[in-house]
Formats: C-alpha cells, structure tokens, sequence
C-alpha cells in the first residue's frame, strides 16, 4: 500500500448487529460500520461525485487474521487445507471459511465486486446539510463574540494580552462567551464614556443663538 493512493481516513469504526437480519447460515447479521473524512480538493472532486451518486458504493477490506478455517470441518485453511469448497451446502449446512483472531486491518478500498456482496457505502455527509450550516453559524458567532472581548479587555484590562484573552476564551461555551462580553461592555463604557463632539454651550443674555456655538 502506497500513501499517494489514499483518498479518506478512517477515525471511528464499531461492531453493529442487526436483530431484525440473519446471516445466510442463519446467523445474526453483524457488520463492522466505519466513519471516515474527506477533504474535499480538485483532485479528488471526481471521487466524491461519484460516491454521491452512488457509482462508487461497494468496498473490501484489507485485513490481516491468525486464523482461516472451515465452517464444515474446523480445519484450518491456511496450514491444512480440506476438501470442502466455500459456498456449497454439506448435509444442510452452508460451507464458509471463518477468520479468526484478527490481528490488523490496513486498509478499505472500493472495488467493483466485493468479498461481501452488501458491503459498501451506507450513508454519506453532505455538507451543505442544515446541521452542517447551524455548526458554521454557531462557529461564527463564537467568533464575533470572541472578537468583542478582546476589543473590550483592551480597555477594560490593558495590562493583559490579546493573546492572553485569546486562549481564555477558546475554552468558554457561547453562553459564557456572552456573559464575559455583556460584563466587558459595561465596564468599558464606564471607562470610556461616549462624549458627544458637538456640545452646546450655556446661552447667556447677549445673543440668543449662542448655545449653537462651538
């Protein structure tokens, strides 16, 4: 396996049973389920068109096990061998080669057949989803909050650096985030009063316009 050949990464993967399948000897369906990211780039744009439209859909698993045998006899197939053959019925019961003792599993690839028939893509993420663009909303505005504590700590704590705030705030929820702005804009304008530039001054008995004078 080559890095230049990997397109996504694989950062969650978990053991599903589906109750309500069996399995074609009769087991519970169970199946492995992975989440994986994608950067969406210019070169690989024509790969996510195709898993979006579903052309790219079934995978396989690179994997490697301590252990193959058969479902019919139990021997082992990497070291023995049997004379069953997979995927044909001895006395009523279906021969498959069972792997045991997993010990890695490298790599999942899209390929045009798969080892297992229903394995493949199951849902995809789109990211110009509602939940998608609530998150960038809220990133947002967490921003903005940040932004107004900084501006505001400038006067209300100078001695402090913008960094400082920085790292401070990045911990906060957004309700945190907007009680520390709401305090620093209080005690801001208690610093920094507004002063309206064009005051009037008192009139007095000599010219009845004067308190239009600046």
């Amino acid at each position: 396996m080559k890095s230049k050949d990997q397109t996504a990464r694989i950062y969650s993967a978990e053991v599903v049973t589906d109750s309500g399948r069996k399995t074609s000897d009769g087991e519970p369906y169970t199946y492995i389920k992975a989440k994986a990211y994608m950067v969406r780039t210019e070169k690989n744009k024509d790969l996510i068109a195709e898993i979006d439209a579903g052309i790219k859909k079934e995978t396989s698993v690179g994997c490697c096990v301590a252990d193959i045998s058969c479902s019919i006899c139990g021997m082992n197939i990497k070291t023995h061998g049997c004379e069953h053959q997979k995927g044909k019925v001895y006395g009523g019961k279906l021969c498959c080669y069972l792997l045991s003792e997993p010990t890695d599993a490298y790599e999942w690839s899209f390929v045009a057949v798969p080892a297992q028939k229903n394995a493949g893509v199951i849902k995809s993420f789109v990211p110009e989803s509602e939940t998608e663009k609530l998150a960038q909303w809220a990133d947002e505005y967490k921003d903005e909050l940040k932004a107004d504590i900084i501006r505001c700590a400038a006067s209300v704590i100078p001695e402090m650096k913008s960094t400082s705030v920085e790292e401070i705030c990045a911990s906060l929820s957004v309700k945190a985030l907007r009680e520390m702005r709401d305090a620093f804009r209080e005690n801001a304008k208690k610093n920094l009063p507004v002063v309206r530039q064009l005051d009037c001054v008192q009139a007095d008995s000599e010219n009845s316009n004067s308190e239009y004078k600046i």
